[in-house]
């Protein structure tokens, strides 16, 4: 089993063993990011649909403040790659062949800021995910023409690992949020 295999597996045990509910104050700092940056109240803001004791970003739709943002959840694509598409909370999702509910597929939308889900990330803003590559494959096709695509890697403080192995397959993202703030 390689490095990043055994990350994983330590780090999903770790994620299960100590989750929490989060509360809507999670979101201060994304907050303050959006605003510090002048993102538009209309920018598509891609969530993911919380499984397998990941942090509950959908809480993000009780919070007052993003009311009027639009948000997008992802699709699985055939070739192992995805796309985000408009969602509104309670429309109609489909469940996926991970058991993950998605989007009805309309006009694929490239997001303005990604709430990126993680099993591990490190100081440098490194993510470990689950080893498909989804969100790197995904960035790394969109990232030459929308260049102001702001990832946030969404975490439990806990989840954070020294020193993540890292290959050029991997994107490094813009920020890191977790209970204690966000990380630049």
């Amino acid at each position: 089993m390689d490095k990043k295999s055994l990350i994983r597996e330590k780090y999903f045990l770790k994620r299960k063993k100590n989750f929490f509910e989060i509360s809507n104050k999670f979101f201060l700092p994304l907050i303050n990011l959006i605003k510090k940056k002048g993102i538009s109240k209309k920018a598509f803001i891609s969530l993911y649909y919380p499984s397998s004791f990941e942090v509950d970003v959908l809480k993000i739709l009780k919070v007052e403040y993003f009311k009027k943002f639009n948000f997008l959840l992802p699709i699985i694509q055939k070739n192992n790659s995805m796309e985000f598409y408009k969602w509104k909370h309670n429309e109609i999702l489909y469940v996926n062949k991970y058991g993950i509910p998605e989007p009805t597929k309309t006009i694929k939308i490239i997001p303005s800021i990604m709430l990126i889900p993680l099993l591990a990330f490190d100081k440098d803003k490194n993510r470990l995910g689950y080893g498909k590559g989804y969100y790197d494959k995904y960035l790394f096709k969109y990232i030459k023409t929308h260049k102001n695509i702001l990832t946030v890697g969404v975490a439990f403080s806990f989840q954070k690992y020294n020193k993540l192995p890292v290959n050029k397959k991997d994107f490094k993202l813009n920020f890191i949020i977790t209970e204690k703030g966000i990380i630049k």
